[in-house]
């Protein structure tokens, strides 16, 4: 099994692809482990893929899966976990806004924890994305009653066996140090930093996100609402045997 993997989920960064690859390769070339790099498309137009295939023909530890059509970024995500084959999985975005050197702080954090998820602390979005992204971790922490500040930020390190709390549920990649939470995982928060985009445009904004993330929160907390919670012991057969 490899030791590290990193999933990039891409959808139209034709433009983004060569740098962030140069800076990832540069961060696991400085680790020193075997790892590999899986870019997984979500139907991009705009050459993404043609980008990536030039980045392959260059070293073999860069993979690239193929969505069938476009299917968003928890599916991505899913595909991504699903196919790796890291001991430590880390997610990130291909936009170059995530910035690859903050994965060795997410590893340090791995030493004590299940998974080290980051918090943007300064972030170089359009106003009006920074106001209801306050807005939206505001709601979320009210409503599930946790501390996560910044539970969208993809930049994130988790050993294996976590993923199998990661419902394949579309909308609940912003939920998921909430859900590894609720399965027991221990879970760190890493300040990590955040970069303005230098190609393309956002996929998210307030218009197309805002209803559809309340929906997703709405159905994470009836999940943690309704899940089972109990204990179990053993009783060993000596215990009914008659005393001679």
């Amino acid at each position: 099994m490899t030791e590290l993997s990193i999933v990039l989920p891409v959808f139209n960064e034709a433009e983004n692809i060569p740098i962030v690859a140069g800076e990832v390769l540069a961060v696991i070339d400085q680790m020193s482990v075997p790892a590999e790099i899986l870019f997984v498309d979500d139907g991009s137009t705009d050459g993404s893929v043609d980008a990536i295939a030039a980045v392959m023909a260059k070293d073999a530890r860069v993979r690239l899966l193929r969505m069938k059509a476009h299917a968003g970024l928890t599916a991505a995500f899913d595909a991504g976990y699903a196919n790796s084959t890291g001991r430590i999985v880390v997610t990130m975005d291909a936009d170059l806004q995530n910035d690859p050197w903050d994965i060795g702080a997410l590893l340090e954090a791995l030493k004590t924890a299940d998974a080290a998820v980051g918090w943007r602390v300064q972030r170089h979005d359009h106003w009006r994305k920074r106001v209801s992204s306050r807005i939206a971790n505001a709601i979320r922490t009210r409503m599930l009653g946790d501390d996560v500040i910044d539970s969208a930020c993809s930049l994130r390190a988790l050993h294996r066996h976590c993923l199998e709390a990661l419902l394949p549920y579309n909308g609940l990649h912003r939920f998921v140090p909430t859900l590894l939470r609720a399965s027991g995982f221990r879970v760190t928060q890493v300040p990590v930093r955040h970069r303005p985009r230098r190609f393309g445009s956002s996929k998210f904004g307030v218009s197309n996100r805002a209803v559809r993330a309340f929906v997703d929160l709405l159905a994470v907390k009836w999940l943690l609402r309704r899940r089972l919670h109990y204990q179990v012991d053993e009783v060993p057969a000596s215990k009914f045997r008659a005393v001679p």
